[in-house]
């Protein structure tokens, strides 16, 4: 899979580009790695130019967070735990042909003492030819991916339990949450799906949102219906009976619960 603009950020907005600026696909979006302390672990991502001149690009890496409004903040600044300086990147720039693929390479050399843990990070890809843009006044704006990187030293793991679960208002609509704690080692995702029933006795499929929760937190997954091709999520009236298991890695988190507002 690839996503284009994939975690993008903007410097600024406006009504009419007036030339390329940023035009690349990146795949993947984000790595998921095992990697041993004392080991040197080499990745690859693919960047497509899709634009119709030359394109030219940055590359560095930046510490993360991952806020409790599921926003990602990047940082130059070295986190206290930062695992960026084992981390090599191929080269610093480089400029691609309209059309060109490239497979950029860099590299994560955990110490050999290193304890089982997740090595987080993201490596920014950013464009150095900027739009034109034109309002009330012309003016650049430039765009940058940051694909986030996983890598699990040691056979960190994470442990995901539920610590609660209600049903809060997301986008305006009252929605199903599970309040998940990792306790391991390493971030994890709930995946799967579930059973609901409704106060009308209607039956749905839901699905947890795809959010890492990272290890020593806990976080709130939603629980929405999968909604069929072409049509829009239905609307389930509470209380909500959810039923079933979701998965995290080999394991299971079973679910037998009763949600109202």
């Amino acid at each position: 899979m690839r996503a284009l603009l994939s975690g993008l950020t903007l410097l600024t907005a406006a009504p009419a580009v007036l030339a390329q600026g940023f035009a690349a696909y990146i795949s993947p979006p984000r790595v998921e790695v095992q990697a041993a302390p004392g080991q040197r672990l080499r990745e690859v991502l693919e960047i497509q130019h899709v634009g119709q001149q030359k394109g030219g690009y940055r590359f560095y890496t930046n510490d993360w967070t991952f806020g409790p409004d599921n926003a990602v903040t990047f940082s130059d600044a070295l986190a206290p735990d930062s695992c960026r300086p084992w981390v090599a990147i191929e080269r610093k720039e480089l400029t691609l042909a309209p059309g060109a693929r490239y497979r950029y390479r860099f590299e994560i050399s955990p110490p050999a003492d290193t304890p089982p843990r997740e090595c987080r990070f993201a490596l920014m890809v950013e464009g150095l030819d900027p739009a034109r843009v034109q309002g009330a006044v012309s003016f650049p704006v430039g765009g940058r991916i940051g694909v986030i990187v996983y890598a699990a030293i040691g056979g960190a793991q994470p442990e995901l339990s539920l610590s609660a679960s209600r049903v809060d208002t997301v986008q305006g609509q009252p929605t199903a949450v599970l309040e998940v704690r990792n306790s391991g080692t390493a971030h994890g995702r709930l995946q799967g799906y579930v059973n609901g029933t409704d106060a009308d006795g209607k039956t749905y499929e839901l699905a947890p949102a795809d959010l890492p929760i990272l290890p020593g937190e806990t976080r709130r997954v939603a629980l929405t219906p999968v909604a069929e091709d072409g049509k829009p999520a239905p609307r389930p009236r509470f209380p909500l009976k959810v039923q079933g298991a979701l998965e995290w890695g080999a394991n299971r988190l079973p679910l037998d619960l009763t949600l109202a507002p």
